[in-house]
């Protein structure tokens, strides 16, 4: 009978502890005679990207005791890469919130509690207080008593469903009674913080009252209206020097994958390319929305279709695989950290639908709002600088790929030529981290050739 409902549930006797239970709600009590119980189900920190070990909540979108049909999402939760919606799978009430805005649980750990029915929720909420008075006591006697019980299982906590938080929001829930509580998207408390609007003065015009960002940039017009004269605000406060800050989410991810980088044993080479025909086609194109970066972006893919195993990955020390897509990953800098979109089969697509896509790949990026997909698939990756006139650096190779491109500015220089003039050339750095468990010296060089080739006659990177 157990495989015939596959969900848990934390049993009605008030005297048990809030244990999971094999799948299955109904059990038998005596002589054939069988019982149904109340189902009372966890809602749980799910696990939005491979290297995601915890989460923290950034606002609940439902409250205590509203009722939730499946595919509504109830919670929005900070990844090491994203701001993402969950999403239930299962009709009920949301009983308990176990953990509160601005906290942070561990990916599989319990955040809330969800009833079947309204007559359920009391009954949740008092073993949610039992649980709570539990774990306290036992962290206390663990020490010095060592216990049999089995571990909890996780197969049956609530499954939930995950998509990107929307700019514009999604079906929420408005702001609690008497103003406790504000219910935004977060996007518009990001605009909110940027542009200085009090949230609490904003109406939401988004699902049930949800502040959109188009709301909060309303309420500046009206305030900037109603006030022309009004004085700057004050600059905001400096770094306090011999502060100890903690790590966000994201930068205590990127430690993680930094350090795990450290394992590969890696090798760099670097290369000089002259720009100036890729310059004057940037210049021709620019105004039909190209970017540099997808140019570069396709000529890098144009090259790793010659030569596979630049393109290839090692994962467990044992094997490597020649990845059937290109996939360049392209690092961005944001609020507190640093990601990598993926711009996906960049050889196929043209310049000017793969220079579409990164400007949708960078606001998202920008807005926390990147699916999991747009942003773990990359095989290759490439680190731009060159803005910032950086010349030449050398990047760490992330964790999973097989390689990383360095691209320093493209510069003026004064270069001899074969037939032993001078003259200049604009030209640029680039250097290439590679696994050397999968790719040798003469694979970098020989894409590195191909690459230059590319760059230097580009005539391909628009068809």
């Amino acid at each position: 009978m157990a495989h015939l409902l596959h969900t848990s549930f934390l049993p009605s006797s008030s005297s048990a502890a809030v244990l999971r239970r094999p799948q299955t709600r109904i059990f038998r009590v005596s002589r054939g005679r069988v019982r149904v119980d109340a189902k009372i189900r966890e809602i749980f920190m799910p696990a939005l990207s491979s290297t995601m070990t915890e989460g923290k909540i950034v606002s609940w979108i439902k409250m205590e005791g509203d009722k939730l049909a499946k595919g509504e999402s109830v919670v929005v939760v900070e990844s090491d890469k994203a701001d993402m919606d969950v999403e239930t799978f299962y009709d009920g009430y949301l009983a308990k919130i176990m953990v509160d805005e601005g906290g942070v649980a561990p990916v599989g750990s319990a955040i809330a509690l969800l009833a079947e029915s309204e007559d359920e929720i009391a009954e949740a909420q008092a073993k949610a207080a039992t649980a709570a008075s539990s774990s306290t006591e036992t962290a206390s006697t663990t020490a010095t008593v060592a216990t049999s019980v089995e571990p909890p299982r996780t197969e049956g906590k609530v499954k939930v469903g995950i998509t990107a938080a929307a700019m514009a929001g999604s079906a929420v829930h408005p702001a609690s009674e008497g103003g406790k509580r504000i219910v935004a998207s977060p996007y518009a408390k990001k605009l909110a913080k940027e542009l200085k609007v009090e949230l609490g003065t904003v109406v939401g015009t988004g699902p049930m009252g949800r502040i959109v960002a188009k709301d909060v940039e309303a309420a500046l017009s009206a305030a900037t209206a109603a006030t022309p004269a009004a004085a700057a605000p004050p600059p905001t406060a400096g770094v306090e020097l011999g502060s100890v800050v903690p790590f966000t989410t994201m930068q205590g991810a990127v430690s993680r994958n930094m350090l795990e980088s450290l394992s590969v044993p890696t090798f760099r080479v670097g290369y000089t390319i002259t720009t100036n025909a890729l310059d004057a086609l940037y210049k021709k194109i620019k105004s039909k929305g190209v970017t540099m970066t997808a140019l570069l972006a396709k000529a890098t893919a144009l090259a790793l279709v010659k030569h596979p195993v630049v393109n290839s990955s090692c994962r467990d020390g044992n094997s490597f695989t020649y990845n059937s897509s290109i996939n360049i990953a392209v690092a961005v800098a944001i609020d507190g950290g640093l990601i990598t979109p993926v711009l996906q089969d960049a050889d196929k697509a043209d310049i000017y639908s793969l220079s579409r896509k990164w400007k949708e790949l960078v606001d998202k990026a920008r807005a926390k709002q990147l699916q999991p997909h747009e942003y773990n698939t990359g095989t290759f990756t490439l680190s731009n600088l060159g803005m910032f006139g950086v010349d030449r650096f050398d990047a760490i190779l992330p964790s999973g790929t097989g390689a990383i491109m360095a691209v320093g500015a493209s510069q003026p220089t004064v270069v001899a030529s074969k037939d032993g003039r001078i003259g200049m050339k604009n030209q640029m750095q680039v250097n290439v981290t590679a696994d050397h468990r999968v790719i040798y010296g003469a694979d970098l060089a020989q894409f590195l050739q191909s690459l230059a080739k590319i760059i230097e006659d580009p005539k391909d990177l628009t068809f």
